[in-house]
């Protein structure tokens, strides 16, 4: 007799003249198979605190992209480690993007809950409404995150409002029948406790029409209290069946899938034949791979398996995976879907038919400028694509850069990226240190200071400086650094000095990406990007001839006119 999983239904119902300005957000996702197993199913509501053109977008981005990138995350983590990710990594995203809006943000109040076997799980920030009803009971799950100035409610915690978010995180067993109803903040006020439950209780058949029934009955009071019913929205999930299966007495560990073994060229592993081992580090293996079915090459990267019992370690690596798998860029390696089931720890990303920077170089020492610049402009989209994302690369060197046979860039090795998440500091340094600090990387790394964007900042452009001139910016390299002190032995030599086709802008763009100090860097890439412009033939100084030269010209016409004075003197 096979064993029955999860059961859940539900129903929704608006109250808005136009939908399409409607600034809440609802939806339940019931995935099926293993996905329901690992994940479980979601309902979520979100409410924007905003009343403008921008708010329905607001309420959408939240739900839609909470959804997608919760059931994305990797199968091993367990709820709370995945919701809580996407939902600090959706606040940072949220936060950033409301500084570019004028008249409005992203800001909303979102709770989610998570039905996974036996349990709920909720997570909450803003002042969204969840109740349960079981039987007559009906309680409020979710608390108020509001401030009340001059009559006005407007909440003090929401998704968006800052860098950092703090999350109401509760969790509580499930029965058979259990309902839940979601609700906007705007409903509050219009029916009682005993009403909900008595229009919700006439005929539990169909949510759809209990949704309506809250709809029209909140509305009509609304109206007769000279309330703004144009913003209601309910949502209703009950809990049909329990899963047969017990619940989880222990917490999931991360390693439930074993580490490869190492191995060899010729030997298999999922279907996947090693072609060449790419490099054995003290973190991670690296093969070449062709897929025995359909002949496609690939990368697969597994943790070591003498860090097989390290937890921490293989959290991240799930994470390596999650976050290349976020980040869509042309310049960034792609995280590539399995053919088969994984029965061992690892991923896989497209094969580059490539080299890498560094061997690029060594192949073509005559490399002009504009070429030189072409990839760095190419290495900053490949950053900016992380950043977009939150992510911190932090181990941006030339053998971590691979130029294919086009000229064309991507950037790998995510052994060090860090999801930024509030302030995490301390975790990201640890994290770059582990990899192992270069002759690129930025000092703060070395000095247990901050760090951030500017900090990947100063690797490209210690990066694009030694492209350009053969050497390193400073004499002294940051991975060397003891203390704060020596930072005033860091004297930036020019690239000119090396490589006189650099103009005295991008000399002085490169000096200021490059300062010791990581708050005097540039504010964003973009800024450092339009330094690395191709140089138009035209205003290539460069290549000037020195008959253009303004100087060059007004002393030519100065030696005319005193062999014009030299003469007329002679003649006399």
């Amino acid at each position: 007799m096979s064993k029955s999983s999860l059961s859940l239904t539900y129903g929704q119902a608006f109250v808005a003249p136009d939908l399409h300005r409607h600034r809440s957000s609802m939806s339940v996702q019931i995935p099926q198979g293993e996905q329901l197993i690992s994940k479980g199913g979601c309902a979520l509501i979100s409410d924007s605190t905003w009343r403008n053109s921008i708010a329905k977008q607001a309420g959408d981005l939240s739900v839609r992209g909470f959804l997608a990138d919760y059931y994305s995350t990797p199968d091993h983590w367990d709820i709370k480690t995945s919701a809580t990710r996407v939902l600090r990594a959706l606040n940072s995203w949220c936060h950033s993007q409301s500084g570019y809006i004028e008249g409005g943000s992203y800001i909303c109040s979102l709770s989610a809950m998570i039905f996974h076997q036996h349990d709920a799980h909720l997570f909450h920030m803003g002042d969204t409404l969840v109740y349960r009803i079981r039987g007559a009971e009906f309680e409020q799950l979710t608390r108020d995150h509001v401030t009340d100035l001059g009559g006005y409610r407007y909440p003090s915690r929401a998704l968006g409002m800052d860098g950092h978010v703090d999350i109401d995180y509760s969790t509580f067993p499930l029965k058979q029948g259990d309902l839940f109803l979601f609700m906007t903040q705007a409903v509050r006020g219009t029916l009682v406790p005993s009403e909900y439950v008595q229009l919700i209780r006439a005929d539990v058949s169909d949510l759809d029409a209990a949704c309506e029934r809250l709809a029209e009955a909140a509305n009509q009071r609304a109206i007769e209290r000279g309330y703004n019913a144009n913003q209601f929205c309910f949502q209703l999930v009950r809990v049909d069946r329990l899963s047969d299966d017990e619940p989880d007495e222990q917490p999931r560990v991360f390693h439930h899938l074993p580490v490869p073994p190492e191995l060899a060229k010729g030997e298999r592993l999922d279907g996947l034949e090693v072609v060449e081992v790419l490099s054995r580090t003290a973190k991670a293996r690296l093969y070449h791979v062709r897929d025995v079915r359909s002949g496609r090459d690939m990368v697969m990267k597994a943790p070591s398996p003498e860090l097989s019992t390290r937890n921490v370690y293989l959290e991240h690596f799930g994470l390596q995976q999650w976050v290349v798998e976020r980040v869509n860029s042309p310049f960034v390696v792609k995280v590539m879907e399995p053919a088969r089931t994984r029965r061992y720890l690892y991923y896989l990303m497209s094969y580059v038919d490539g080299e890498t920077l560094t061997e690029w170089l060594r192949r073509h020492p005559q490399a002009s400028l504009d070429q030189r610049l072409d990839i760095a402009r190419q290495l900053v989209k490949a950053v900016q694509a992380l950043h977009r994302h939150d992510v911190l690369h932090q181990h941006i060197h030339p053998d971590n850069i691979l130029i294919d046979r086009h000229g064309n860039l991507l950037l790998t090795d995510f052994g060090a990226c860090h999801k930024r998440e509030g302030d995490a500091q301390g975790e990201a340094r640890q994290l770059a240190r582990q990899v192992g600090l270069t002759e690129h990387s930025a000092p703060e790394y070395a000095l247990d200071t901050e760090v951030g964007r500017r900090s990947d900042q100063y690797s490209l452009a210690s990066t694009v400086y030694w492209m350009l001139t053969g050497h390193l910016p400073y004499t002294l390299l940051p991975n060397h650094l003891r203390s704060h002190t020596d930072l005033e032995q860091m004297t930036y030599r020019r690239a000119q000095l090396s490589n006189p086709a650099i103009s005295t802008d991008l000399d002085d763009a490169l000096r200021r990406s490059l300062d010791p100090l990581r708050a005097l860097r540039f504010r964003r890439l973009t800024e450092l990007a339009y330094h690395l412009r191709a140089t138009p033939k035209g205003d290539d100084e460069s290549r000037r001839p020195p008959w253009r030269e303004p100087a060059n010209v007004w002393q030519a016409i100065a030696t005319v006119l005193l062999l014009l004075l030299i003469l007329s003197w002679w003649f006399k």
